[in-house]
């Protein structure tokens, strides 16, 4: 709710902040004894050290965003996981608060070790690369959807979850790779990069689900030939589908289903899609995505005789000799 026509500069100040200031920016409007006064009083709420809640209440998702970055200090800007679902990207894990702020600062780690119940963990980045073109104009500030994806693929606990992170900005097409690419390439030192930068090349290709991206990197790795991705093609009734994954010159498909396709009517779906493949004159292999990510080498084996069978030809393996 927009403050009314007469409100004085506390008043805009708490509705851009949504009730969350500092100690520093209430005592520039205020006297200290009368900030003083209204925490007593009950009126206003003491968060942590240096930052103040103008109310009582438990704190709001977007309150909970401004302490975490007015705690931490000057140049502190939301990042990683929290700036990208803040920019929209679904599914990702809304705790702990991501700040980054600049290396030539230190963080005032001393305001976050003592927050509240209703207050998230927040976790502290540094960084010695952070340039405009990196920061969103929003309230409270964070940084571009795109460094917010690689950052959080570069902090993820593990290689899934970095994967998955950088697969969900892009499917959900609230990034493109190109950006992702842009970003990287002014990060040299960034976390992973070398995984970060494969993983967008595989999805400018086209695999935009994980499991997509384990099959591609699945066939890298045991050096069958790749496959084209999500292939468009018109089925028998004339709907537009798209192939997981083709290899046009032997006419071989491949289909990576999710947990979705055990839907009985999903089951029903696939099984006439299955017999208008068959029916056409191509191959069709499917695979649950578990079994993609859990039993690579049966997967691939499955895959190469597959191929085998509609003609593709293995490369020769050379043998090193023994001395």
């Amino acid at each position: 709710m927009l403050p009314a026509d007469d409100a004085d500069a506390l008043d805009w100040l708490a509705f851009e902040q949504a009730g969350v200031l500092t100690t520093a920016q209430a005592s520039r409007l205020l006297s200290e004894g009368v900030v003083r006064g209204r925490i007593r009083s009950g009126r206003w709420r003491s968060i942590c050290r240096g930052v103040l809640l103008t109310g009582n209440g438990r704190l709001t998702r977007d309150q909970q965003l401004w302490v975490a970055v007015l705690a931490t200090g000057p140049g502190a800007v939301l990042a990683g996981v929290t700036a990208a679902a803040e920019a929209g990207v679904r599914g990702l894990r809304r705790e702990p608060l991501h700040v980054l702020v600049p290396a030539f600062r230190r963080a005032a780690r001393t305001s976050l070790r003592r927050l509240p119940i209703d207050m998230p963990g927040v976790l502290v980045h540094r960084t010695s690369v952070l340039p405009d073109a990196h920061v969103q104009l929003a309230r409270p500030p964070r940084t571009t959807t795109a460094r917010a994806l690689v950052d959080a693929a570069g902090w993820a606990s593990g290689v899934d979850e970095a994967q998955a992170v950088l697969a969900a900005g892009c499917q959900q097409r609230r990034v493109l790779p190109d950006e992702l690419d842009a970003v990287l390439a002014v990060l040299p030192r960034a976390p992973r990069r070398r995984l970060i930068g494969q993983t967008v090349a595989d999805i400018a290709g086209g695999a935009q689900a994980l499991s997509e991206i384990d099959f591609v990197r699945l066939c890298r790795r045991h050096r069958l030939p790749a496959p084209d991705l999500q292939k468009h093609r018109v089925d028998a009734a004339g709907r537009n589908r798209w192939l997981d994954a083709y290899w046009q010159e032997w006419r071989v498909q491949v289909e990576i289903d999710g947990a979705h396709h055990m839907d009985v009517r999903q089951w029903a779906a696939d099984m006439r899609r299955q017999n208008d493949v068959w029916t056409s004159g191509d191959r069709i292999l499917r695979f649950p995505a578990w079994v993609v990510r859990a039993r690579p080498e049966e997967v691939a084996e499955t895959v190469r005789r597959g191929l085998v069978a509609a003609g593709w030809t293995p490369a020769p393996t050379t043998r090193r000799r023994r001395a």
